[in-house]
């Protein structure tokens, strides 16, 4: 455990240190998030944060390569070297993005040679974690395996609308499944607890946790493409790693449930961006739109309208991160009772957390004894809240 923290902690000083020099060329380079109808931030804000949390990922990953403790990671295939140079691709085209704003289909294609190019040297889904049963062929492999990315890309991409957001979602997620990746690896070994899924999550919580104090609110900079994408790619890789490699079954008060768990999880670590994904995909091509077209019904902006602030929000919804995440780790612990209970009034609290009835009816009374001026339209709050 202690070298894996070793390695979160490089992680995320490399990215807080370099953080302050990427915002200052992405002003230089013109990498700039203006203020459009759709966003929430109200000030001209650099972007390419990615590009310092990839820094980060990259030397912790380098780091750990030296660490005899990692060796059989290094030495057994290439795979740490696959992950990490489609992690470099994705977040040099996301800062592409960033500057130059691509279209849809570029990013794509971008994504999808990402993901092939850790399929390539191995990083591939070749069994399902239950009963270990085995892809159908190598092409369905390939399929699965680049689907599972460019989704994990995009749903991060999606989510990435406040301050603090997805770095803070993607670190408490992360968390868990680092913790679950180091279970299975050290209940499946008695001597070697060195784990790729394990090394690959450390770096990315690292990252986020070095960006995050530079990216809440009020953000100096934003992750932008190449951090959104970044993130994405890197838990699918960890998540890849893990789903067949290992027997999940073979942790201790896992069961029926912990086959089930390497499917789950990941899930669970990226319920509210597969949320907002799954929705913006259903109601922009319900609207016939493009799937990728922008607008302003994402789960953040949805929490504003009712009435939080900003910060308010972003802890909504680590709140529910956090309450599906540990919650899919606890019968791994637990007695079932025990976690049911817990299960419940985790829901219960955060539902009364997001709905914040009382401060609902408070603002309603104020309303009523202050109406304000009689003449002129009533403030847009949209103008304060729009999303990136």
């Amino acid at each position: 455990m202690r070298i894996y923290l070793f390695v979160l902690l490089i992680s995320a000083a490399v990215a807080y240190l370099t953080t302050p020099a990427v915002r200052l060329a992405a002003r230089r380079l013109g990498a700039m998030t203006a203020v459009r109808e759709r966003d929430v931030h109200d000030a001209v804000t650099p972007r390419l944060g990615g590009v310092a949390m990839f820094a980060g990922v990259a030397v912790a990953m380098l780091v750990g390569s030296r660490i005899p403790f990692l060796a059989p990671v290094y030495e057994d295939s290439h795979q740490p070297w696959a992950i990490l140079g489609a992690a470099s691709l994705v977040c040099a085209l996301g800062a592409a993005d960033d500057k130059w704003d691509l279209d849809w289909w570029t990013k794509l294609a971008g994504q999808a040679l990402a993901a092939l190019l850790m399929a390539w040297q191995g990083v591939q889904l070749v069994s399902l974690p239950i009963g270990g049963v085995t892809l159908l062929s190598s092409h369905t492999s390939i399929i699965l395996t680049v689907l599972v990315v460019i989704v994990c890309m995009n749903a991060v991409n999606f989510v990435d609308g406040l301050d603090g957001l997805a770095a803070g979602v993607m670190a408490i997620g992360g968390t868990a499944f680092f913790l679950y990746a180091y279970l299975l690896t050290r209940d499946n070994s008695a001597t070697d607890y060195s784990s790729l899924a394990a090394l690959v999550t450390a770096a990315m919580i690292g990252a986020c946790l070095g960006f995050l104090p530079h990216n809440l609110h009020r953000a100096r900079i934003f992750m932008g493409d190449s951090g959104s994408m970044l993130l994405g790619l890197l838990l699918a890789a960890s998540t890849i790693a893990v789903t067949g490699q290992v027997d999940p079954a073979a942790l201790s008060g896992a069961d029926f449930f912990g086959q089930f768990l390497p499917i789950l999880l990941p899930i669970g670590v990226m319920i509210i961006p597969f949320l907002d994904f799954a929705m913006a995909v259903v109601r922009r091509i319900g609207s016939g739109r493009s799937p990728f077209h922008a607008d302003k019904s994402h789960l953040h902006h949805r929490l504003l309208r009712l009435g939080h602030s900003k910060r308010s929000a972003v802890l909504i919804m680590y709140v529910w991160t956090v309450l599906v995440s540990v919650g899919l780790l606890l019968p791994l612990v637990l007695p079932l009772r025990t976690v049911v209970v817990a299960w419940v009034l985790g829901l219960l609290v955060a539902v009364l957390v997001t709905l914040d009835p009382l401060t609902r009816l408070r603002r309603r009374r104020a309303a009523r004894s202050d109406p304000g001026p009689a003449a002129g339209p009533a403030p847009d709050l949209e103008d304060h809240h729009a999303p990136r």
